[in-house]
């Protein structure tokens, strides 16, 4: 049997998926979730083979709660209408179904998702390619939701001093704390607001109102020092990208 869970906030989205699955005698529905805190939860407690997930929800939208995974399961998305979503799905064949939808369109999904049950590493190498061409859009972040432990938090960007490239993660330096998040820095600096932040370095962003003095270090080389005592190394594409925000 191929377990599956379902995460969408609205009942009768959830109801109508329940609805069409009955004709897959092999598809067991394990848990209904009505936000992303549910489902990272019931992800985490019964590793289902197949979500069904909405983009749109409260508290956390269903990329974000993603983000969240290191080893997501297969995902069939839905979304009532996101410009930026369906123009993602569309450049990387990831499949959604565009609220609402038809039985047959449905089937369709979840038939394309059944061949990528059990092919190891298929559905996060999917995700992250949906995650890069997401970065391409011109979607601004204005949060960052981070997890430890069983603990989810909500980053606002202002809370945030720096990103800092650590191998496959971002460190996310923050005024409650340090973070580890499975992201990639392009993405970060393609999403995050003009102007607000800034790449310095290959491994560092910073936010620009956390900039308290840029020094020269040697020949061409320069130090910027943060109003938290850090002092970062600052590239000569980072220099050029400091003096076009800066205006100076």
């Amino acid at each position: 049997m191929i377990r599956a869970i379902i995460i969408d906030d609205e009942s009768l989205a959830r109801d109508l998926i329940k609805a069409y699955l009955k004709k897959f005698d092999d598809i067991e529905v394990i848990a209904e979730c009505s936000d992303g805190f549910q489902g990272l939860k019931a992800i985490q407690e019964h590793k289902p083979d197949m979500i069904f997930l909405d983009v749109q929800m409260p508290k956390i939208t269903g990329f974000e709660m993603l983000e969240l995974l290191e080893e997501p399961p297969v995902v069939i998305f839905s979304t009532a209408f996101d410009q930026y979503a369906i123009k993602a799905f569309e450049l990387n064949a990831t499949d959604y179904l565009l609220k609402p939808y038809a039985e047959s369109r449905f089937s369709e999904a979840v038939e394309k998702a059944k061949t990528k049950i059990g092919t190891k590493g298929v559905a996060k190498a999917e995700l992250e390619t949906l995650q890069e061409t997401r970065a391409e859009s011109d979607e601004s972040l204005d949060r960052i939701v981070v997890k430890t432990g069983n603990k989810i938090q909500i980053l606002p960007l202002e809370s945030i001093s720096r990103f800092e490239a650590q191998d496959d993660y971002v460190a996310i330096h923050s005024e409650v704390g340090k973070f580890l998040k499975l992201l990639r820095m392009k993405y970060l600096e393609n999403r995050l607001p003009l102007g607000e932040f800034v790449r310095i370095h290959r491994s560092h962003i910073v936010n620009v109102k956390q900039i308290e003095k840029l020094e020269l270090y040697e020949k061409d080389s320069y130090l910027l020092s943060l109003k938290t005592g850090i002092k970062l190394p600052v590239s000569r594409s980072g220099h050029s990208k400091l003096k076009e925000v800066l205006k100076y």
